[in-house]
This record gives C-alpha cells, structure tokens and sequence, in this order.
C-alpha cells in the first residue's frame, strides 16, 4: 500500500506540470513514511486514505525542507541536503509548493480532513518558530519543551491519526491521543539519538542539537541533577562548536545521572500509554508502528 501512496504523490507532482519541480522532488529522501503507514494501518487502502497519506507525507517533506534551512543542516540522511545543493532559496520554494499543492488536494477529501490537518500544519509551524526562538537560550523548562515538539513533531502525528478514523468512521479522539503519544516519543527519540549515536548512523554531526542552541530532554535532566559548578558549565557550553573533551564531559555525566535512561523511560511511557489505547479497540496491529517508534537507531 505504501507503493500506492508513492505513486500518488508522483501523480500529484506531475500535476504541476514543471519538470524542475518534478526533478528537485526525485532528489528527496523518502524516509519511513511512518505518517503514510500509520494513515493505512487504521483506515485502509481505499482512494481517499491514498490521498490523505500522500498529502500528509508531502506536507512532512515541506516541513523538512524548511527545517534544514532554519538550522543551516546541510546533511539529510548521509547526503547532501536540497539546500546544500541548490541554496535556501530552491529548497523554501519546493517546500512551499509542497504545502501549497498539499492544501489544494486537500479540499477533495473533506471539509473535516482538511481542517484537522491544516490546524496540524499552523501547529508545526508555531513549533517551528518556538524552536528558533529557545535555541537563543538555555532552556531548562520541561513543560516548555514539551510543548515545543507537541507542535513541531506530534501535532501532524496526531491529525495524522485523527484523519484516519475520521476516513474510517471511527472515533476519532482516541486515535488521536495515540498519535500524538507517537509524535511526542518519536521526537523525543530523535532528540536522545543525537547524544549516544555516532556521526555516520545519523547522517549529521553527534550533538548537533545542543550545539545549535537546542536544549532537548537528556539536557534538561541533566541540568537538574547537576550541582552549580557542573550546570554553570554545561550553561556555558549551550549553542557553541564544542570539542571532543566537551563532548565527551557532556556524555560521561549523562552516564553519571542516568539522563538518556530517564528520556527514554518518559517515551516509553508514552508509547506503552499508546499501545495500550489502542489495544482496548482491538486495534493491536497499530502497537508495532508504536514500538518502530523508540526502537530505532536514526
């Protein structure tokens, strides 16, 4: 089924009639197209759910393309990013009419699918801005973080799941509440993947998030567990190039305050909260998406 939503968003590209942009898309990573799988597992393969899968991982794309250019990320998934290619510039365009056709294929669907999705996209794009915004600073808010990646991350999860039921005639809050336990592991995830795995696994520098001012949940733990001396210097590190010593002074008191196991215990809980959901409608089908979420290596 996944092959069926690949080929719709082909036939949506090729709608544009621009063989730039047919071309520029071709040289984009497809990913895992966990938002297109998770859209299936609850609806099915029918025309409107093909749809709603292609639309949704186009608007993922968009929202990537964006994204690499906010944070100067020059390397996709070990190749060189559309904006290392063809400059900022190239890679907003082909976001924006990614969104711009997403939105317009939209409005065959249903009033009440476009809706959800289209609040998800003004959700992420707050996210996004939230993120520059606090990458400024050292954040040790939890709360604030969370809600940073509820909206950059597990917002379109969530409409993801929520379009779904609607286009299955299920009920549809539930889903919701599932998918946006996903978004918010699978974020959180992410963000641990950037301490403990090494350069070439994830396709970008090791602890790039912190050195481009983010401050993600194994930090925000550490700093709380660490006395003055420790939290003033690891304050001091926040947002500059660090060297290897620094890097590796960051990791051993994550070791030391068990930081990485406290962050991906939280994500567990979240997806097991998920599972769990799901499980009670008989939906157990839904529980190895769930689990593809925290049991991955980038």
């Amino acid at each position: 089924m996944i092959d069926a939503v690949e080929r719709k968003i082909e036939q949506f590209i090729a709608d544009l009639g621009d063989k730039e942009v047919a071309s520029l898309y071709r040289k984009l990573p497809h990913g895992k197209r966990l938002r297109a799988k998770l859209i299936l597992k609850i609806a099915g393969s029918g025309l409107s759910v093909i749809k709603t899968a292609a639309i949704v991982e186009m608007i993922h794309a968009a929202s990537l393309l964006h994204d690499d250019v906010i944070d100067d990320a020059y390397i996709r998934r070990s190749q060189p990013s559309l904006n290392a290619l063809y400059g900022n510039k190239t890679a907003i365009m082909l976001g924006d009419i990614l969104y711009s056709k997403g939105f317009l294929e939209l409005n065959n669907i249903s009033a009440e699918v476009a809706r959800l999705v289209s609040n998800a996209v003004v959700q992420l794009s707050l996210g996004e801005l939230k993120d520059v915004s606090l990458s400024k600073t050292f954040n040790a808010d939890k709360d604030v973080y969370l809600q940073m990646i509820y909206q950059k991350t597990a917002s379109l999860m969530e409409a993801s799941a929520g379009a779904a039921a609607l286009l299955a005639g299920k009920e549809r809050d539930a889903y919701m509440t599932y998918g946006r336990n996903l978004g918010l592991a699978f974020q959180m995830i992410d963000d641990i993947l950037d301490i403990t795995m090494d350069s070439e696994t994830l396709g970008k520098p090791a602890l790039h998030d912190f050195e481009e001012g983010k401050t993600t949940l194994p930090y925000i733990y550490l700093y709380e567990a660490m006395d003055s001396t420790d939290a003033n210097r690891l304050k001091a590190l926040h947002g500059k190039k660090l060297t290897k010593d620094e890097q590796d002074w960051i990791k051993q008191k994550m070791y030391k305050h068990k930081s990485i196991e406290k962050s991906v215990a939280e994500a567990k809980i979240l997806v097991e909260e998920a599972i769990t959901l799901m499980n009670a409608r008989g939906e157990e089908a839904l529980s190895g998406i769930a689990i593809a979420m925290i049991e991955r290596d980038f």
